[in-house]
Formats: C-alpha cells, sequence, structure tokens
C-alpha cells in the first residue's frame, strides 16, 4: 500500500510542476520591444517600418477614413481609447505587464515582438546566458529551455486571434469583441497566414542567427528563412 500511495504522490507532484511550468509560460510578463531590440537590433529597426509597427495610428481620428467607413464605423472617433479595438493594435493588452490604456507604455505601441514570440519576462534571462555562453566557448542551448518558459515557436494562434477573429470566421476560436473588417467589407482582409508571415512588409526582415539555440521546437519556416537571411547588426543586453 504504501509503494502505491508514494506512487500516486510522485505523479501528483509532477502533474502539479507540469501544471505549474503551462501556467506560468502563460502568465508571463510582457516587458516591451526595446528589452529585445537591445540584442536584435536588425530587426528591430526592419520593424520599424512594417504596418505592424504602426498599428496604433490606425486607431487615430481621421485615419484610415475610407476603411473605416467601409466597416461602418466612426472615422472621427479615437479608438486608442476603446477597449474592444485595442488588444489588436498593441502588445500584451490586458495582460501582466502589457499595454493599458490608462497608463501607456510607446515600448508596448503597436504589434511588436512579444505580440508574436511571447511575453519575455520569464525567458529573457534564459536567452541572454545562453548567447553568453556561446560566444565563450560555442556551447549551444536547447531551444525547449525558451519554450518552457513561454517563447513561442509557432505563433499561428496569436496571429488568428486579430485577423481571424470575426463572425463566420473559419477559425474555431472566434469570439466577441469581434474584429469588424471582414472579407466581406474587403477580400484584403482574407488571411492567409502561411503567406502573411513571408511578408517581410507586414512583419520583419529576417537575418542570420548565430546558432546559440539547437533542436524542437523550431518554427516551420525557420530553416526557409535562414537560407535567404541576411548578415545583421550584432547587439547587447543594456
Amino acid at each position: 500500500m504504501k509503494y502505491i500511495t508514494a506512487y500516486a504522490v510522485a505523479i501528483a507532484a509532477m502533474f502539479a510542476f507540469m501544471t505549474g511550468a503551462a501556467i506560468a509560460a502563460s502568465d508571463a510578463p510582457f516587458e516591451g520591444r526595446t528589452k529585445c531590440s537591445n540584442c536584435h537590433k536588425s530587426q528591430a529597426k526592419s520593424w520599424k517600418d512594417t504596418a505592424h509597427a504602426k498599428a496604433m495610428e490606425s486607431l487615430k481620428p481621421n485615419t484610415k477614413k475610407e476603411a473605416k467607413v467601409k466597416a461602418k464605423l466612426d472615422p472621427e472617433k479615437d479608438y486608442t481609447q476603446d477597449k474592444d479595438c485595442v488588444g489588436c493594435h498593441v502588445d500584451g493588452f490586458g495582460k501582466t505587464g502589457g499595454y493599458s490604456i490608462d497608463a501607456p507604455k510607446k515600448p508596448l505601441t503597436g504589434v511588436g515582438c512579444e505580440s508574436c514570440h511571447g511575453p519575455g519576462k520569464n525567458y529573457r534571462g534564459d536567452h541572454r546566458k545562453a548567447g553568453q555562453a556561446f560566444e565563450k566557448s560555442n556551447k549551444t542551448t536547447p531551444r525547449k529551455t525558451l519554450a518552457d518558459k513561454g517563447q513561442d515557436f509557432a505563433f499561428e494562434e496569436s496571429c488568428n486571434a486579430c485577423h481571424l477573429n470575426y463572425e463566420g470566421s473559419p477559425w474555431k476560436d472566434a469570439k466577441p469583441p469581434y474584429t469588424p473588417f471582414t472579407p466581406d467589407v474587403d477580400p484584403k482582409y482574407a488571411f492567409d497566414f502561411d503567406k502573411m508571415v513571408k511578408d517581410v512588409k507586414a512583419m520583419h526582415e529576417h537575418f542570420k542567427l548565430d546558432g546559440v539555440f539547437v533542436g524542437e521546437p523550431k518554427f516551420k519556416y525557420h530553416d526557409e528563412f535562414q537560407a535567404s537571411a541576411k548578415e545583421g547588426e550584432k547587439g547587447k543586453e543594456e
């Protein structure tokens, strides 16, 4: 009997650990893109020219007038204060450390690094240490180390949550508040992740990585992107 009890306790402890890890990853605090761009300088510079970087601008009064009228919105209204709109134009709205309407922070304005790659507070330290180890002795680190701390290596669902979140969407997790910008309003709002993720005007250009991290999980287009990636400017955390 004592062996059964010990086994049950061990299973419960393992489940609690795994559940705790999942909760920790999902509730990880956002930090803002400044922390990322200190090292990923080239990616950050490229991102600044994208529509994602300027996402908050479209919520301001008298911007994108024609598109707003077609979607039955008021083009003169300031939607930067509308909680039903802001979430898809900033990083981490309504989440720990994320963007707040009452206390907006510039490094969280726009659709930045953490909207796709996950809130960075929990994994950024591991990222830095791995980089230092690689620089010192070419020691690589399992990519799973970052995934376990909340870095997202798929991020398709994060994109769907905004681009496919409308009534009648083919995305099964669509729920209110819905986006009014649907394919019925304008065909340009039809969203194909596999196509759009390769559009550097929407995302950012890709730059060669040093090879610090190895193994799975790995973004499905990682190798394709790296095959044609540019040499980037190297930076260090400040």
